[in-house]
């Protein structure tokens, strides 16, 4: 239980987590890898982006151009209602606040709701989750004005979109990590880098934002638990991360935990959600934005 913070992180290791076809869809270029390079109208393009890719990511291995840098944290919790109360080290208590799925279902089929995968306070015992925060782009800048200084613009395009493939892979490897040594419930999973990027694994890491849990604002409850400012990871005022390669959400080990869309809220949702929160309706409405169906 608490925070644990990893500092200066090896690129190296990061490296091999890396999942190349997102690395092509950044680049506007639709297939997975490794056949797209079988691709008789993509493949030559694709194999010349990942060459590229090659250079420029030794590149920030040897001249450690960026730092990777971490936060995250496992606490006691359970569930009320849509919320999820998490229990600190001092016995104080602070709450996550979660969305419920609203679309109708075919019979049997539940709505969802991420607070569904923690046991419920009246189960009578405690249920575990885990926050993370962390970054594979410190110290990016000087090195995309150096490419934009040097009317290079490829290779400031290309040297952003690898700091943010570092950080995808180090929530990756983290997560790994994760499950195998720091929490442990999957000590003796064996799997490979492939079948983790395609989440053969039992558990999920959902991060707000994602389709699941729309709402970014729960970043910044994130970010006071783990003082994820010391690892260099900021939130801006919109709830933005800096630097932009970076990467922060949710452990859920539950195995029947799964990824889902929230999709549209009604207001009665987003009423009980503000209250929740403690923010007003009109302020919910605001960071809802898409999600709302009125």
């Amino acid at each position: 239980l608490g925070v644990k913070h990893l500092e200066n992180y090896s690129l190296e290791e990061i490296s091999r987590y890396i999942d190349w076809t997102f690395f092509f869809h950044a680049w506007k270029i639709g297939g997975k890898y490794p056949a797209i390079f079988d691709d008789p109208l993509k493949g030559k393009e694709a194999r010349i982006l990942f060459d590229d890719a090659q250079v420029m990511l030794k590149q920030i291995i040897d001249q450690k151009m960026v730092q990777a840098n971490g936060a995250f944290g496992f606490f006691e919790t359970n569930a009320v209602g849509d919320s999820i109360e998490l229990t600190l080290g001092n016995k104080e208590h602070t709450m996550l606040h979660f969305l419920r799925n609203e679309e109708e279902k075919e019979p049997g089929i539940p709505n969802l709701s991420l607070a569904d995968f923690i046991a419920p306070k009246e189960a009578g015992y405690t249920d575990y989750i885990g926050l993370f925060a962390i970054t594979g782009g410190l110290g990016i800048e000087k090195w995309v004005k150096k490419y934009e200084n040097e009317n290079d613009d490829y290779n400031a395009i290309m040297v952003k979109i690898m700091a943010d493939r570092l950080a995808e892979a180090f929530a990756e490897l983290l997560h790994d990590r994760v499950r195998k040594e720091y929490w442990g419930y999957a000590k003796d999973e064996n799997l490979t880098i492939d079948e983790m990027i395609h989440e053969g694994y039992d558990g999920i890491r959902p991060a707000p934002g994602y389709p699941a849990c729309p709402e970014h604002s729960e970043k910044e409850t994130i970010f006071n638990l783990l003082d994820a400012n010391k690892s260099g990871i900021t939130l801006t005022e919109n709830f933005s991360m800096y630097p932009a390669a970076a990467v922060s959400g949710y452990y859920f080990a539950n195995p029947d935990s799964q990824y889902f869309a929230i999709s549209r809220v009604s207001r009665e949702q987003v009423e009980d959600y503000a209250s929740r929160k403690g923010l007003s309706v009109k302020e919910v409405e605001r960071l809802l934005g898409s999600n709302l169906n009125y």
